[in-house]
């Protein structure tokens, strides 16, 4: 018997082994090309068809009375398919063409290709290459575009502005970011979004939905008309409309008098919750963020030292002075630590075992209508001391009435966002007792917080908390979140904005404060509101301030069946007198009578051109 090969016998499983992988590796890659991988579908079908977007208009805005404030204009972005482009396009004449350098045209494409700054880049489908162009710019590119292949001219448009106002709350539209095409893959490059503002917050009914030609090219990439006749085409849906509660004339008041000053007017309509101004200064044109100087603009208004870029009157956290004094009357009277009568002390203030927060002179001992009415430290720092440090049969502890305290102060709209539909707002600062227990360290009492019931030490607001106060007072106990939206084309307004929030103050302590208001205004520290012939109610402020004290009001009228709501916030401007009330009164004036008489004119006239630097007013 011979003996085997095995040599050979080896050599021969060898060989079919290799022979065997080479089947399965052919197998596996036909099957990714055929059935896993979409490149030469997609290659075939950029051959064959050309899937063009249509975007939608986006929704218009208007003010409450129907005036235009945003609308649409059409612009031209240049699309680039990268596939398509040939080596003989003549790049010195495409950039002559379209008044750019060879270095920009250099790194458009070096950016486009970039996955990390474009992650939806793909060779096969149209990509930016260079938006809004004007019409005169398009009408030079659109008679040589035959010689420039895989370009292409996109139409869509661009927000226009009607006038400069209302910067912050209209916001703005830009250019999508990388984390912005990752959050929502309705974007692509190139697309638009809102950035700030209603712009922003209405962002999905205002952008619409999509629409897609699909055109047939032949062998050499020509167009030759809609694929099956446009059978397979989806149309653009245009977004919906925008109606806001913002009245433009009083917005334009409200700017004018805000001119040369740091602060904020917010007007609501208590009975809905509307805002019907919201004047945040200094301010800036909102047409500087349009077109393709809006980065240029953008950074000079960031590094702008006045940070006209933020909206103060959501974002501004500010010690809310003598308005607050209104909450701690309500406070008191509800939780029985005083009544109507309850007449408190004040020697030029409120001095107690050797601590004194001052006061200006004025008849004492007086009860709580008299007390808002001259806005009376004494009364305030007597309530707040008496609450905390001698019912302690009734809540037990200091710390359980300053958290009974902090309560009232939230369910008036302090210490929280409120929730308004505009992005960035900020929430201010109630303390509680733990608060004061970690600052103190366990040890402190009505006496070492007293200045927090004059609006002062750890208490902080916005301007918009300050006129829902105002809201509040005026519907004596409720308000609705104030909202800057009064209708969306085709939906009902979210129920958010349209439920009433009732504070733990009751029915009678408001009507006791509307009594002081009303008081101040007939002969108090807004007696200059007493000129009007409806019955204002008012209640001023000077928040104290390392530098020149801040000016600050919040009023309501008429007294019954209010219709406005208002907080003017100052920075600098000294007395709640000074500049806070007569803002308030023109604002009220020109919403309640529909315009301004010849006398208040010429006193609007008089306050647009005072001007205040940083730390000091010129009066």
């Amino acid at each position: 018997m011979k003996n085997k090969d095995h040599g050979l016998e080896y050599r021969r499983y060898v060989i079919g082994g290799v022979a065997i992988l080479i089947v399965v590796i052919y197998i596996i890659r036909l099957f990714t090309l055929q059935i896993t991988s979409d490149d030469y579908k997609k290659s075939a079908d950029s051959n064959a068809f050309l899937k063009k977007i249509e975007y939608p208009s986006r929704g218009v805005i208007s003010d409450r009375n129907g005036k235009l404030m945003v609308y649409n204009q059409p612009s031209y972005d240049i699309m680039v398919v990268m596939n398509e482009i040939k080596d003989r396009l003549d790049t010195l004449e495409f950039c002559q063409t379209l008044g750019i350098t060879k270095e920009e045209f250099d790194h458009r494409m070096e950016t486009m290709k970039d996955r990390n700054k474009n992650p939806g880049y793909s060779r096969f489908t149209q990509q930016l290459f260079i938006s809004q162009l004007s019409d005169k710019d398009f009408s030079i590119f659109q008679e040589k575009m035959f010689r420039f292949p895989g370009f292409y001219v996109q139409k869509r448009s661009v927000r226009q502005y009607q006038s400069p106002m209302a910067a912050h709350v209209l916001g703005d539209v830009a250019e999508v970011s990388p984390a912005d095409i990752e959050e929502d893959d309705y974007y692509q490059p190139g697309d638009y979004i809102g950035k700030l503002g209603v712009e922003r917050k209405y962002e999905k009914q205002l952008r619409g939905v999509k629409g897609i030609q699909i055109l047939l090219r032949d062998a050499h990439g020509r167009v030759q008309g809609r694929y099956r006749n446009g059978e397979l085409d989806q149309r653009a849906q245009p977004g919906k409309n925008l109606t806001l509660a913002i009245d433009a004339e009083l917005q334009a008041l409200g700017e004018r008098l805000m001119e040369g000053k740091i602060g904020s007017i917010v007007a609501i309509e208590p009975s809905t919750g509307e805002v019907l101004c919201m004047v945040s200064s200094p301010s800036y044109d909102p047409r500087m963020m349009v077109g393709r100087q809006r980065s240029k603009n953008h950074r000079i208004l960031s590094q702008d030292v006045w940070k006209p870029l933020l909206n103060r009157s959501i974002m501004g956290q500010y010690p809310p002075g003598s308005t607050f004094k209104t909450t701690q009357g309500l406070t008191f009277l509800t939780e029985g630590v005083i009544t109507p009568s309850t007449q408190y002390p004040c020697s030029h203030g409120f001095v107690f075992k050797g601590l004194r927060v001052g006061c200006h002179g004025h008849g004492a001992p007086l009860p709580l209508v008299p007390a808002l009415s001259t806005s009376c430290n004494g009364f305030f720092c007597w309530g707040l001391y008496h609450m905390i440090n001698t019912n302690i049969s009734k809540y037990g502890s200091v710390q359980k009435a300053m958290d009974t305290w902090r309560d009232y102060m939230v369910s008036m709209g302090f210490g929280y966002r409120l929730g308004i539909d505009l992005p960035g707002e900020k929430r201010g600062l109630i303390p509680n007792a733990t608060f004061y227990d970690k600052a103190y360290k366990g040890s402190w009492n009505g006496l070492t917080i007293i200045s927090i019931a004059i609006g002062q030490g750890e208490v902080n607001a916005t301007p918009l908390q300050i006129a829902n106060l105002g809201a509040t007072i005026a519907n004596r106990g409720y308000y609705y979140v104030p909202h800057v939206v009064r209708k969306v084309q085709g939906e009902p307004l979210d129920t958010a904005y349209t439920r009433k929030h009732y504070t733990k103050a009751s029915k009678e302590a408001y009507d006791y404060v509307v009594q002081g208001m009303r008081s101040s205004v007939l002969g108090g520290t807004c007696h200059e509101l007493g000129k009007y012939d409806f019955m204002a109610c008012g209640k001023t402020g000077t928040a104290q301030n390392r530098g020149h004290d801040h000016s600050v009001f919040m009023g309501f009228a008429p007294m019954d069946n209010p219709q406005i709501a208002v907080a003017v916030y100052v920075e600098n401007g000294g007395w709640g007198a000074t500049y806070g009330v007569p803002i308030g009164g023109l604002i009220m004036e020109k919403y309640i009578k529909g315009k301004l008489s010849e006398a208040s004119e010429a006193k609007a006239k008089n306050i647009q051109e005072r001007r205040i630097a940083y730390g000091t007013a010129d009066r």
